[in-house]
C-alpha cells in the first residue's frame, strides 16, 4: 500500500480539493484520482523529512492566533488601500533573530508571515538564524520583533522543538 499510496492523507485531500474546484462527476473523479495519486508519488519522490511534532496541545491555539492575525491585517491592509494619501504611512524592513532551528516550524513560520497580508518573508539566513521580514505598514520594529518571536516563533518552538 505504501507504494501505491505513500501519502494517503495528501491524497485524499487533494482529490478532495479537485472535486471541491471543478463539478462532481465520475470523470472528474477519476482524473482528480490520477493526479492526486501522481502528486503523492511526486511527493515521495523527494523523500520529505517527516515533521516530528513533540506538543500537539500548542497547535489549535496558534491556529486561532494565526486566523485572528490574518483577519485582522485584512482589515489593516484594506483601509490602508481605501486611505490612499496616508503621509504618515511608511514601509520597511525589519531584522529578526530567530532562534527556531526545525525545518518544519520555519517553514510553516514562513507561509504564517507570508499569507498575513501586510508582511513578507525575505530572506533566512540560518548560519545566523535572522529573518529579514517586509512590513507594509511599519511603525515600531521593535512591536514587530516581539509579535514575531512571541506570537509565532515560542509556540512553534514549543511544538517542534
Amino acid at each position: 500500500m505504501s507504494r501505491v499510496l505513500p501519502y494517503p492523507l495528501l491524497t485524499a485531500a487533494l482529490l478532495l480539493m479537485w472535486l471541491l474546484l471543478t463539478s462532481f462527476s465520475v470523470g472528474q473523479f477519476l482524473l482528480g484520482t490520477v493526479v492526486a495519486m501522481g502528486a503523492s508519488r511526486a511527493m515521495a519522490a523527494l523523500q520529505p523529512a517527516k515533521p516530528r511534532i513533540r506538543r500537539w496541545q500548542p497547535i489549535p491555539k496558534l491556529l486561532g492566533m494565526v486566523m485572528l492575525d490574518i483577519l485582522r491585517s485584512n482589515f489593516a491592509v484594506a483601509s490602508l488601500v481605501i486611505r490612499r494619501n496616508r503621509p504618515d504611512r511608511v514601509s520597511g524592513f525589519v531584522i529578526i533573530p530567530i532562534e527556531l532551528r526545525d525545518r518544519t516550524g520555519l517553514a510553516i513560520l514562513s507561509c504564517i508571515v507570508t499569507s498575513t497580508p501586510g508582511t513578507a518573508w525575505v530572506e533566512y539566513a540560518p548560519d545566523s538564524g535572522v529573518l529579514l521580514l517586509h512590513v507594509l505598514d511599519l511603525v515600531d520594529e521593535a512591536e514587530w520583533v516581539s509579535l514575531i518571536k512571541n506570537h509565532y516563533e515560542a509556540p512553534l518552538m514549543e511544538i517542534f522543538e
